[in-house]
């Protein structure tokens, strides 16, 4: 029988102090992850995977180390801790290393409230292929959809443990329910491909496999016959699909690693406006049913909700333990890691103020530009924000839509970008970011 993962994390603890840590972290996490694809109605392929990892990190003075294995036998363990010793030795010094103070640590969570794990039953993989089958059939189904590329449908089940010897100790476990669906439209060249999917907590809460599959064939449809755009400055519309990036090149920035080395575009802009009045972006990692939430971060400090820009102005950096020393802060409950990784800043679920519009209110708003849909590649200048990126999308003339485009690129800057969205009220509530569709009233667009 597999040892408890508490039990592990407080071997890992044993074997470091004994092979002469000063202090250490530990984490164990148990996995389990089935998929399944299905093509022309028959099974394709079929996967699943479990096992257990676990990580171990020691402190000697202000040198650290970080050791990871899969297996978790007495004997790894007192290796692992042996030499994750005599790697930290050998380490530079790190005045900002080392574990949280107590009175910084996270005593009490409801995990109940967050509703993180589905309590029903594993799917069987016979329920897969069956979500798949019918995702796919609906693909079909659509008038003009040549074939489908793929239909896939997956489960997970993961729980973590972590320890210290600060005193922290806390788990949780972890579901997640996904299908997805790629239709290819027309024919030789002049095919063209796109997807829907959805991924879930809860089994329950998934959209049906006919909704992905009707999706995905009618989104390849809208692409067919796309043309170039032409060349110059146009408004640019981001779809609630891929607008998060947007937001994301602004959360990245103000990550403390980013802040810290002083390469952020952002790194002399708190308190000042980022965003256009009116708009926040709030994070909070208490969000029910949600996949960026967590009762504790990785370095066991308590997470909560948290303004990052206010009414347009920014108002924090996101920090874990070692950028917070460094910039001379206190963290914010933001620290991420895995088994074989230190920890670092990360954001949890994050959610930007919607407009009082819809996508279609935007679009006639717009005029003449382009509507962007999906994106390939990125050329960003972390330090400037200087933005590139290839797009393809729907061409928009006089409020309508009137084609496909493709092979085009878009160009600006964040901070000028950001500084004039308009934003959508079409926003997906139970994603982690959520980010409606945003209108950006000019940028360069390089197409014919």
């Amino acid at each position: 029988m597999s040892q408890s993962l508490d039990a592990l994390t407080k071997a890992l603890l044993h074997a470091a102090k004994q092979a002469g840590a000063d202090s250490a972290d530990s984490m164990a996490v148990r996995g389990t992850s089935v998929s399944v694809d299905v093509r022309g109605g028959t099974l394709e392929q079929a996967e699943r995977a479990e096992g257990t990892d676990i990580g171990l990190r020691v402190f000697v003075g202000k040198r650290s180390a970080n050791v990871s294995a899969s297996d978790t036998s007495d004997r790894t363990i007192e290796e692992m801790a042996f030499r994750a010793v005599a790697m930290a030795k050998e380490a530079p010094e790190n005045p900002y290393t080392g574990l949280a103070d107590p009175d910084q640590l996270a005593t009490t969570w409801d995990i109940d409230a967050l509703e993180l794990c589905d309590p029903t039953a594993e799917p069987s993989p016979e329920a897969l292929q069956d979500d798949a089958a019918r995702a796919e059939a609906a693909g079909l189904a659509v008038k003009g959809v040549s074939q489908v590329q793929s239909a896939s449908a997956g489960y997970g089940a993961q729980q973590v443990h972590l320890a210290a010897s600060n005193g922290f100790e806390g788990g949780y476990r972890r579901t997640d329910r996904g299908l997805s669906c790629v239709a290819i439209a027309g024919t030789g060249t002049g095919m063209e491909r796109d997807y829907d999917g959805d991924s879930r907590i809860f089994q329950a809460d998934l959209r049906s496999a006919e909704d992905i599959g009707t999706s995905a064939g009618e989104r390849a449809l809208a692409r067919m016959d796309a043309r170039k755009p032409p060349t110059g400055a146009y408004p640019v519309l981001f779809d609630e699909r891929i607008s998060s990036t947007l937001i994301g090149h602004l959360l990245a920035a103000v990550s403390g690693s980013a802040i810290a080395r002083g390469a952020s575009w952002l790194r002399d802009a708190m308190g000042e406006n980022v965003l256009p009045k009116g708009l926040s972006i709030i994070e909070d990692p208490h969000r029910p049913r949600t996949s960026g939430s967590r009762p504790f971060d990785a370095e066991g400090l308590p997470t909560g909700r948290r303004v990052i820009v206010e009414d347009g102005t920014l108002r924090g950096w996101t920090l874990d333990l070692a950028t917070a020393r460094k910039l001379g802060m206190a963290p914010t409950g933001n620290a991420a890691r895995g088994p074989g990784s230190n920890p670092g800043p990360s954001v949890w679920n994050i959610e930007l103020t919607q407009g009082d519009v819809t996508r279609e209110d935007l679009i006639k708003q717009m005029g003449t530009g382009l509507l962007v849909t999906s994106m390939i590649g990125s050329t960003i200048n972390p330090n400037t924000g200087d933005y590139s990126r290839g797009a393809s999308g729907l061409w928009v003339e006089n409020g309508e839509i009137t084609h496909a485009i493709n092979e085009c690129t878009i160009a600006g800057n964040l901070r000028d970008m950001l500084g004039s969205i308009v934003p959508a009220n079409d926003a997906r509530t139970h994603l982690s970011r959520v980010v409606p569709s945003l209108l950006i009233p000019g940028m360069t667009l390089a197409g014919a």
